[in-house]
């Protein structure tokens, strides 16, 4: 995985104006905060939770008005250890609520990329921002192989863990795997793969080098597995192609209702793209997004990263967007298109 092999180069790019971050009244326009890659967002008690990337500790910002994410109250909850296994390269932090305490699930290694794995963190308290933070150690298959960007759900009373690894020990092709859960931090049996890249829209590699595009042969890429469930329906959205390219954005597995998640045959994958650029709208690298309601829970809407110029990589250059989506009459999830920077949009409904 390259995410952060180009790191260094791309935050010499200039980030051009931005847009205010939000105005008053009922309307706001992105993005939500300056910079923050692979956000996630979960809404509890009337107040929303959010994390991204940091790459060197786990930051929870909390708010009771999503749109105004940059002014909310921050809170680093955990700092690494200088050196050992989950000391550096934290990623793709996701904060969860499950069997009534809260889980913070983050990608990180010992300074080789190749050592990454998924790690996690307990907390009892009521507000996530509170309380103690308990270290509860690596969340891994029995395999235990190369892992980030884990995300959990729930269904029919079992818990489950979505991830993005390699089959083997060597970096070559990223795919979302499954597995059960015996306890939020202990994984019960075998993985089971879900996707793979197969289709050219989840193999692009290009990448920006000294005034240059250079092409390779092909990057194969699933990441950023996110689950977005509505009645009896389970989606799980992804993030494909290499995340430094102006062609990362969203695919999507859905899970046939009443089958067994770890069947993998139970899932049917779209063969297009269902969330991507907008060059008009300057939404370049689309992509790692997650799901939230509005605080009346009459809408839905989603969080999701992009870059305001073309070939501007994965840095830090990368906002934090949201936007409302509506549903098809078939019951799939119809995201539309990347809204325009700049452009008002209503606030979610029961906004105080």
């Amino acid at each position: 995985m390259l995410r952060f092999r180009f790191h260094a180069l791309l935050l010499l790019l200039v980030l051009p104006a931005l847009p205010a971050l939000a105005q008053a009244g009922p309307t706001f326009v992105n993005p939500v905060m300056p910079a923050g890659p692979d956000p996630w967002v979960i809404f509890h008690d009337g107040f929303y939770y959010e994390m991204n990337s940091t790459g060197t500790n786990l930051t929870i910002r909390k708010t009771r008005d999503i749109t105004d994410l940059a002014h909310a109250q921050t809170s680093v909850v955990w700092i690494p250890p200088a050196t050992g296994p989950y000391s550096h390269e934290i990623w793709a932090p996701e904060l969860h609520r499950l069997d009534g305490k809260w889980y913070i699930y983050f990608a990180a290694d010992d300074g080789s990329n190749d050592h990454h794995r998924i790690w996690a963190i307990e907390n009892a308290a009521e507000d996530p921002t509170e309380g103690q933070w308990t270290f509860k150690g690596k969340v891994a298959a029995p395999s235990d192989k190369w892992a980030i960007d884990a995300t959990v759900f729930t269904l029919r009373g079992q818990n489950y863990i979505v991830w993005s690894g390699w089959e083997g020990d060597a970096n070559g092709v990223q795919s979302l795997y499954i597995a059960r859960l015996k306890n939020p931090w202990t994984i019960d049996g075998q993985r089971v793969r879900l996707s793979t890249p197969e289709h050219p829209w989840e193999r692009v590699g290009d990448f920006p080098w000294e005034g240059k595009v250079l092409s390779l042969p092909h990057v194969d890429v699933n990441e950023g597995p996110e689950i977005l469930q509505r009645g009896d329906r389970t989606f799980l959205t992804y993030s494909a192609s290499g995340c430094w390219t102006n062609y990362y954005e969203l695919g999507m597995l859905s899970l046939l209702p009443g089958r067994d998640p770890m069947d993998a045959a139970a899932w049917t994958k779209s063969d297009h793209p269902v969330f991507w650029q907008n060059p008009a709208g300057h939404a370049y690298g689309t992509g790692h997004n997650g799901f939230f309601p509005s605080p009346d829970g009459r809408q839905n809407w989603i969080i999701y990263h992009a870059n305001p110029e073309p070939n501007q990589g994965c840095g830090n250059l990368r906002s934090p967007r949201i936007q409302p989506f509506t549903w098809n009459p078939d019951g799939t999830p119809n995201f539309g298109r990347p809204v325009p920077l700049g452009q008002p949009l209503e606030k979610p409904s029961g906004t105080q």
